[in-house]
């Protein structure tokens, strides 16, 4: 595959006029538009109808996280805010829902907003009522960026319930407002189940209990696979070239049965969101590389430019099947690990056909993944969805890409 190191990020920008981006979500889910794209040729719909352009019994692959209230607000003794951001548990703890489970203290890695403001030492504090707790903050450690918080309560609650009853939905820093009660709901899947992400999987906002219905009509069957959204999702790319780009890693979760559906519908696999298409690529590398004899084991199981470096000419099948026999030789249910994998032109699509996914910012790592997978036609489809009054980002409409 060429390599996308050298690629240069002003080439994937485009104009995106304030006014086109959705600030809030359409009253019906299902009724935000949809371009159908493939091999050059355009088409328009709404997400009621996607099954009537998704052939029968392929796969359709949904990220089930549940995004955190992962905003927190604390006033200082002199009354000013300072704002922390949840962004992923300390190292120390395995996976995020250990983290989650943490009762009475905790260390997260924190984005803070004022933190010229809080000294090391001071420690912030809030107060809940009903249930009746106090949450503090202390600063552990200082990073380039970030902060390790350490985070101590004195009730009977774990850390995920101390985020619900004080947090604040993280809603994307471009819409320009506050998070509202309706974002509670409109800022999560309707199948969300594991808690753990700061970000919604946005190209799942748009499922309905009736498009699943019409699924089922068709025989269109569903998996579900976990990546939890980090904010580096939003982490725009600043150096001129990727080579100087450092991905975000990204905690992901698959269930075996989940791999043995892959299996069955390996060739008509669709990818709902590009968290869910990181994650089944992810897989397919991670299953070449216990076929040369590396396990997933370690910080991160994919590395950023391992999909463009690795030799392998195993076939999809050989690295899924490669994942099932690990799990059952390891008596384990479910393969939890850490993928760094960057998508962008050059890179083949090895596991989905198609790709469900809504319109992302300009020289974004998002951008270049649907780069990736149009074998770099994006801008066919952005200027179509700028010509067409389309509605972009997290509550925008949104499209499906087949593969070229």
């Amino acid at each position: 595959m060429q390599h996308p190191s050298s690629l240069k990020i002003e080439d994937y920008t485009y104009d995106l006029p304030d006014d086109r981006i959705a600030a809030y979500p359409l009253q019906e889910r299902d009724a935000s538009k949809l371009l159908i794209y493939s091999s050059g040729n355009i088409e328009e719909d709404v997400y009621r109808n996607i099954a009537n352009h998704i052939p029968e019994n392929s796969l359709l692959v949904f990220n089930q996280t549940k995004v955190v209230n992962a905003r927190l607000l604390f006033k200082k003794d002199t009354g000013g805010l300072i704002e922390i951001f949840c962004l992923e548990p300390h190292s120390q703890y395995p996976e995020i829902q250990t983290a989650l489970l943490q009762k009475n203290k905790v260390w997260w890695n924190c984005m803070v907003g004022g933190a010229s403001k809080w000294k090391q030492g001071m420690l912030l504090s809030v107060q809940h009522t009903a249930p009746d707790f106090t949450l503090q903050a202390a600063i552990v450690e200082r990073q380039s960026g970030s902060f390790t918080i350490e985070f101590t309560w004195d009730a009977d609650l774990t850390f995920a319930e101390v985020l619900h009853y004080i947090g604040k939905v993280p809603i994307p820093p471009y819409l320009h407002r506050e998070s509202e009660k309706s974002d509670e709901q409109r800022y999560q899947t309707i199948y969300a189940k594991e808690e753990g992400s700061v970000a919604a999987p946005t190209a799942g906002l748009h499922f309905t209990d009736t498009v699943f219905k019409s699924f089922e009509t068709k025989h269109i069957d569903k998996a579900f696979v976990t990546l939890h959204v980090g904010a580096g999702t939003f982490k725009p790319v600043k150096s001129e070239t990727m080579d100087g780009h450092d991905m975000h890693t990204e905690w992901i979760e698959i269930e075996a049965s989940a791999i043995e559906k892959l299996l069955q519908h390996a060739g008509n696999i669709i990818a709902v969101g590009t968290t869910s298409m990181r994650t089944l690529e992810s897989l397919y590398w991670i299953g070449a590389k216990l076929l040369m004899g590396i396990k997933p084991e370690g910080d991160v199981a994919i590395t950023q430019w391992e999909p463009y470096e690795l030799k392998t000419e195993a076939t999809v099948t050989e690295a899924l099947q490669a994942i099932a026999d690990y799990l059952v030789a390891n008596n384990m249910q479910r393969l939890v690990t850490r993928t760094q994998i960057l998508i962008a032109p050059g890179y083949k699509c090895r596991v989905i056909n198609g790709l469900v996914t809504n319109f992302h910012q300009p020289q974004s790592t998002l951008l270049l993944l649907v780069a990736a997978i149009t074998n770099n036609n994006w801008r066919t489809i952005y200027n179509h969805a700028l010509n067409n009054d389309y509605r972009f980002l997290s509550y925008g409409d949104g499209s499906l890409i087949w593969a070229d």
